[in-house]
């Protein structure tokens, strides 16, 4: 079998987990100053009518399924570095998970904002801890309807660090 490196070329931003070689590394993050770090992510998961009852109800059989959804968010965020290869550990101060109801839908929206102070941002925590609490719902879910579909997973806004703040276009 025959490995082709693709290198991007012509465009204005590097990809920073490769170096000119092209091989994948850890960005050096030794010589940035910590500074305060926040990132918003949002996702959703849609479900049959029944399903969306069953959580709002809480008479799910295997329990509060928002409640141990947000649980797996908060851990999620924390072990991010142990999932992506090349994220840096982070030392989290703050995890914030809010779901918010879409009865017309039906679906239930997951938003984690995840915050720190350091010297790399925390986008990854707040991605990772959205699809983990989505996941979850589908996992405790999945007996009443294996339709449900994970979707619209994104960033909302980040502050801090070089490149400063974003906010999505909504």
């Amino acid at each position: 079998m025959v490995v082709k490196k693709v290198f991007m070329t012509g465009t204005s931003q590097n990809l920073t987990h490769f170096d000119n070689a092209g091989q994948a590394h850890m960005v050096d993050i030794g010589a940035k100053k910590p500074s305060f770090r926040m990132a918003i992510a949002t996702g959703r998961i849609t479900m049959s009518r029944a399903t969306y009852e069953s959580i709002t109800a809480g008479n799910s059989a295997k329990g509060d399924v928002l409640g141990i959804a947000r649980i797996a968010a908060i851990q999620a965020t924390k072990r991010t570095a142990e999932l992506i290869p090349l994220c840096h550990p982070v030392a989290l101060s703050h995890v914030a998970v809010e779901f918010i109801l879409h009865p017309t839908q039906p679906a239930v929206e997951c938003r984690v904002n995840a915050q720190c102070t350091g010297s790399t941002g925390v986008e990854m925590e707040a991605l990772t801890g959205v699809q983990i609490g989505l996941l979850t719902i589908y996992d405790m879910c999945k007996a009443i309807d294996r339709a449900m579909t994970i979707e619209d997973v994104r960033l909302l806004e980040k502050r801090g660090g070089k490149s400063g703040a974003f906010v999505a276009n909504p």
